[in-house]
């Protein structure tokens, strides 16, 4: 029987061999500063997870701690007409204020402002701006009131503002757009506001100083 021929090992080029042991050893050593890197990211961090009580605690204190920015008055305007559209929580004392003497307790409540000055302190939540004569003139029609003698009336009647309002020059309700003692009132929701609230909101902007654009607001909420 003949002898089995040797099997013959194949032989790796040097150069091959010194490559392949120099990358080794920098994987080698690109694993160990992965590792220490990682170690030091670690130390001096809290924990991983945070709870749901702590997520709402710092909303709670951003929310709180948003501070009104100067406020630009202009000049050729001194009536605003201001709309709440935005839920009033765990707010300031100052802010509770405010809004109690502007008497917007509900969302969509609005009224007539002179003193421009409250406004920078509750903008987050409302959006302001100046109505022009027809704007004004539709919505004390269809929505104004007015307080007289402890008593609510509706200054749509042209004699009814003549009685009380005779000795100051206010004969009709043309005359009672630029004296307006309005009280405050609510605005409508249209009927899809009902059906996607979350569009809805999005159609109304963000609150703040809006301008001359309030009147598209009260015609879409009137």
């Amino acid at each position: 029987m003949a002898e089995q021929e040797q099997r013959k090992i194949p032989l790796v080029p040097e150069n091959l061999l010194k490559k392949r042991k120099a990358y080794q050893a920098l994987k080698a050593t690109q694993a160990k500063q992965a590792l220490l890197a990682k170690k030091e990211q670690r130390k001096g961090k809290g924990p991983r997870f945070k709870r749901l009580e702590s997520f709402l605690h710092d909303s709670w204190l951003q929310t709180r701690e948003v501070k009104p920015h100067a406020l630009e008055l202009p000049d050729k305007h001194s009536l605003a007409f201001v709309v709440c559209i935005e839920r009033i929580d765990g707010v300031s004392l100052l802010v509770q204020r405010t809004i109690a003497r502007l008497r917007l307790k509900k969302i969509f409540s609005s009224v007539f402002v002179k003193n421009l000055k409250m406004l920078c302190i509750v903008e987050p939540y409302v959006t302001w701006g100046f109505p022009n004569l027809k704007s004004a003139l539709e919505l004390i029609l269809k929505r104004g009131q007015a307080r007289v003698k402890n008593k609510t009336i509706y200054p749509t009647d042209s004699i009814v503002i003549r009685g009380h309002l005779g000795k100051f020059g206010v004969i009709c309700l043309e005359d009672l757009i630029h004296e307006i003692f309005l009280c405050p009132f609510h605005l409508s929701v249209v009927h899809h506001a009902t059906k996607n609230r979350v569009g809805f909101l999005k159609e109304m902007g963000t609150p703040g100083y809006r301008g001359e654009r309030i009147n598209q607001l009260i015609c879409q909420l009137n």
